[in-house]
């Protein structure tokens, strides 16, 4: 889908005309950005199919956006946004990158700084300038310290979640080439790490001798839009660098040995050494090409006859870091790990009441079209003035709407509940900012830290404590302050968290967001019998599909269906 591409242009244009104090026009731009994103169908389809016109019915597209994007669909390119970037004396989309700087900060740093990109915003910070304006403060300075830091540590790593689209076109572009037997990407694409440095593609063809079809799948490869650069071009490996800096190499192999190369490819490197090393006790040799006995090729075809060679399960690629997965397949223990399909319903969503795009009704319908059970709404409350959270007030009126939604569920013999619950602001010294007695009429409570992020490790410990500690706490949300690719955690005793956490009976979330938690601690919180929650944070109904990457994140931690939550039905969780 182009939906993503051309709404991401939109928005370019909207900041850039902003950075211009152009009235009215970047809010048009950004409203048809939103509504795009937000639509089911393929731009590019109902362009097909309708035209310039079809793209004018949009909501927020009038003929001049229209226009802008017929040029995209057509060209790739958008002459306007290079235009207004050239002319730009700043680096805006270097700049945003920088968590807290939006378009009016950094208008305010050039104006005032002379601050044009990251270098220039460096030096501002290095002689202390930034403090002192308007509207900062040492707080926003450190901030903005810290960011620069943490992009500077990420730099050529992609989120997982920016990419995985990107990857499905590309599978599907050579599943539509007469010939291919069997592809997958591989590496930390494949094993769903949170980041990755770069993507490899892995095809298999009956006969890699067949040069008609070897020179139309490399042709494919190296001529897709997303390619800025070919790195190198050849008969059974190919590279490209992509539009957006990312790294991409094509592997073609036969038929045969594709399970062998699948295997060697996914990684990772300590997984596969300690596998070599079996195979090698065992008598055989084994390498991309297949597994050997002297010269002679024992398998190679699928993974699942390689590792059976070996007396052992199939391991599924989240689990392949060599951390015990490979004992446990060797005593047919490895555990069932959950699946999006087990995925009952969704205990963090936001909705308009809080800043959300979207009505609890349009939240719930989206739910039911992914085969929900049930929604769980947790909209912000009042200390988030800026997501416009929820007082006391108004979380009783939110109950009678869900109230009378659930009805019209059950009127229509929709087997469908919303529950009512909450993302409860932890204070600075541990109580909520709700009181008990409202908390006392929602389904579930769950509590979250939006502020004070710099306390101390021994002070934030007891700040999150002494919140598990109330009885009407069922969930902690995104447990370590993370969010990926833009801040760091906080400081905190995981440890004391953890055990706070089991002693009170309270699961910890796995942010599809953030990712927060981390596999890891998710791996040791299972260990300690702690239950989790998988919550994709959403703030419009296309958003609920994040749930896909917390599952991958709790695939990587070992979890089973058992350890979490929300997959478990509402008679099991007991709010039926």
């Amino acid at each position: 889908m182009k939906n993503q591409e051309v709404a991401q242009i939109l928005f370019e244009i909207g900041e850039f005309l902003e950075l211009q104090e152009i009235p009215f026009k970047p809010q048009a731009y950004q409203q048809a950005a939103i509504a795009i994103d937000n639509m089911e169908e393929d731009i590019l389809d109902l362009y097909k199919k309708e035209g310039i016109k079809g793209l004018e019915k949009i909501s927020g597209v009038g003929k001049s956006i229209a226009e802008k994007i017929e040029e995209f669909l057509k060209t790739g390119k958008v002459k306007y946004l290079k235009e207004i970037k050239k002319s730009s004396p700043i680096d805006l989309e270097e700049l945003t990158k920088v968590e807290g700087l939006g378009v009016k900060r950094i208008k305010k740093l050039w104006k005032e700084l002379g601050v044009r990109n990251l270098k220039d915003l460096e030096k501002a910070l290095d002689d202390h300038k930034i403090a002192p304006l308007f509207g900062f403060g040492e707080k926003m300075e450190q901030n903005i310290l810290e960011s620069i830091q943490f992009l500077r540590q990420g730099r050529g790593r992609f989120l997982l979640r920016e990419i995985i689209p990107e990857v499905e076109r590309i599978l599907e572009k050579f599943k539509k080439i007469k010939g291919v037997v069997n592809l997958s990407v591989a590496g930390s694409t494949r094993r769903r790490k949170e980041t990755i440095g770069d993507v490899d593609f892995l095809i298999a063809i009956k006969d890699t001798t067949d040069k008609y079809l070897v020179e139309k799948i490399m042709n494919t490869f190296v001529s897709m839009d997303e390619v800025i650069k070919i790195v190198g071009k050849g008969e059974t490996k190919s590279s490209i660098r992509t539009k957006n800096g990312l790294s991409m190499d094509l592997r073609l192999v036969s038929e045969g040995s594709f399970g062998a190369a699948i295997q060697y490819f996914t990684g990772s490197k300590d997984h596969n050494i300690a596998l070599r090393r079996i195979a090698i006790k065992q008598g055989y040799k084994l390498n991309e090409y297949g597994l050997f006995r002297n010269e002679r090729k024992i398998k190679g075809e699928t993974e699942e006859e390689i590792y059976e060679k070996l007396g052992m399960n199939w391991i599924p690629p989240e689990m392949r870091e060599n951390q015990g997965e490979i004992e446990l397949a060797i005593q047919k223990k490895l555990p069932i790990l959950v699946e999006l399909k087990d995925i009952k319903g969704d205990f963090h969503c936001h909705t308009s009441w809080d800043g959300g795009e979207h009505s609890i009704k349009e939240i719930a319908e989206r739910a039911i079209s992914l085969g929900y059970e049930y929604i769980g709404i947790a909209d912000h409350t009042q200390s988030l003035k800026i997501e416009n959270g929820l007082d006391e007030k108004r979380i009783l009126e939110q109950r009678k709407e869900i109230d009378l939604l659930n009805k019209s569920f059950i009127d229509k013999g929709i087997d469908f509940k919303i529950l009512q619950g909450s993302e409860v602001d932890i204070l600075k010294d541990g109580s909520l900012d709700i009181n008990d007695k409202t908390l006392e009429t929602l389904d579930y409570v769950s509590v979250s830290i939006h502020s004070n992020f710099k306390m101390g490790k021994r002070e934030m410990t007891k700040r999150i404590i002494k919140a598990l500690e109330n009885p009407l706490v069922k969930i902690l949300n995104h447990p370590t302050g993370m969010i990926l690719g833009k801040r760091g955690e906080y400081e905190v005793d995981i440890q004391e968290v953890l055990k706070a956490a089991k002693k009170n009976n309270v699961a910890l979330e796995m942010n599809s967001y953030r990712s927060d938690l981390g596999y890891q601690t998710a791996k040791l919180a299972k260990e300690m019998g702690i239950k989790l929650t998988i919550g994709s944070d959403a703030h419009n109904k296309k958003e609920l599909a994040d749930m896909q990457f917390g599952v991958y994140q709790a695939r990587r931690g070992w979890l089973e269906k058992k350890d979490v939550l929300n997959a478990l039905s509402l008679n099991d969780l007991g709010l039926r």
